[in-house]
């Protein structure tokens, strides 16, 4: 793998629609999670696996584990940034940090533990090489330290 300059991932960004609005005339916790999910398969195409990626391997990132902690509401139309640190990761395994801003006010994060599969055969798989130097690129320097949010459990 070769050893390049830490570079932040670019920021996804988005508004909020009216079909996302629940009865409390808030984003809805379902759509947290689906600007969540828009975050990570952007983070998936800079990393290298796009749909170009999964069409040509059969390959894909497959979400096994994802904590959401809703910190703060947010309504229609409102302007909202995520942004992305890969905290951890392996041969296999992607871990990730995911922040949602919006106003500049932090209102909810994701953590996100995804495995490289085969989706032939159901199978996790190993990143190839490509996509390994991508995630190296883009870690998080081991200087830096991931959120101190990242390991959390729910708990009363």
């Amino acid at each position: 793998m070769t050893n390049t300059a830490v570079a932040a991932l670019p920021a996804y960004r988005c508004t909020v629609l009216p079909e996302w609005i629940d009865y409390n005339g808030h984003l809805s916790e379902a759509f947290y999670v689906l600007v969540f999910g828009f975050a990570t398969d952007q983070v998936m195409d800079r990393l290298g696996m796009g749909e170009a990626y999964r069409q040509s391997t059969g390959n894909s990132l497959y979400t096994v584990e994802a904590h959401v902690r809703y910190l703060a509401e947010t309504g229609l139309d409102a302007e909202l940034t995520v942004t992305t640190q890969i905290v951890g990761g392996g041969a296999k395994k992607l871990h990730l940090a995911h922040e949602m801003l919006s106003a500049g006010k932090l209102i909810a994060t994701e953590e996100l533990l995804a495995l490289h599969v085969d989706q032939g055969s159901g199978r996790s798989s190993a990143f190839p090489p490509p996509v390994l130097e991508n995630i190296s690129r883009y870690r998080a320097g081991l200087d830096d330290e991931a959120p101190d949010w990242i390991g959390r459990t729910v708990s009363s």
